[in-house]
């Protein structure tokens, strides 16, 4: 059966980005964005959802790393959209429970290719790791909660997928959270890739989505 791949591109006058993604992998990847925490999340996302990542990205880092969070987002979701193609045979929906330490993440409720994106993230990381980044961000970059928030957020909105983050339980590591939220996305999306062999056309009673 044909592999469904998609190529990733996008470039505006802030962000050029390229590259290309395999739904039916081995979870091999290659990340370059220029912001090596995205690039470990992203790693960690391809190897747990076995897809196959080649991604580059140059932004205006120079600025702060918003632009190039967001157009990655973007991107990706887009070629994951046109990777799935006519979305047959698929198990539409999927979740995952990852524990990384202190901390545990659950993805739930993770596809409805409906054409009706929806994000919720339901987590607050605490005060004091904001205050932490502020000052990390001041000596250069750092990645936090708001940034991945806003990753996903971006992604689920390209892709046409319905997204449902809890973080179930934390500690103060905000790294250990989002490593726990980047692999339960990737089993998630995973399972809901998925070709099943008893699932005729499309999920859906409508016969579309």
């Amino acid at each position: 059966m044909k592999n469904r791949t998609a190529g990733i591109l996008r470039k505006t006058k802030e962000v050029s980005v390229a590259g290309r993604l395999n739904l039916d992998g081995r979870g091999r990847s290659s990340v370059a964005t220029g912001v090596r925490f995205l690039d470990h999340m992203l790693e960690l996302f391809a190897k747990h959802g076995l897809f196959d990542l080649d991604l580059r990205a140059r932004g205006d880092l120079e600025v702060d790393l918003h632009h190039t969070n967001e157009d990655l987002g973007l991107a990706l979701g887009e070629a994951f959209h046109r990777a799935l193609g006519d979305k047959k045979g698929i198990r539409r929906m999927g979740s995952a429970f990852v524990p990384m330490d202190e901390s545990l993440a659950r993805v739930r409720g993770v596809v409805d290719i409906s054409g009706r994106p929806y994000f919720r993230w339901d987590w607050k990381a605490p005060s004091r790791q904001g205050l932490f980044l502020r000052r990390a961000r001041a000596a250069g970059l750092a990645y936090g909660a708001d940034d991945a928030r806003h990753f996903l957020e971006s992604f689920a909105a390209r892709a046409q997928i319905t997204v449902h983050v809890d973080v179930l339980k934390a500690g103060l590591d905000v790294h250990h959270v989002l490593e726990a939220v980047f692999k339960a996305l990737g089993r998630a999306l995973r399972e809901a890739v998925e070709r099943d062999p008893r699932v005729k056309g499309v999920p859906s009673t409508k016969g579309k989505l």
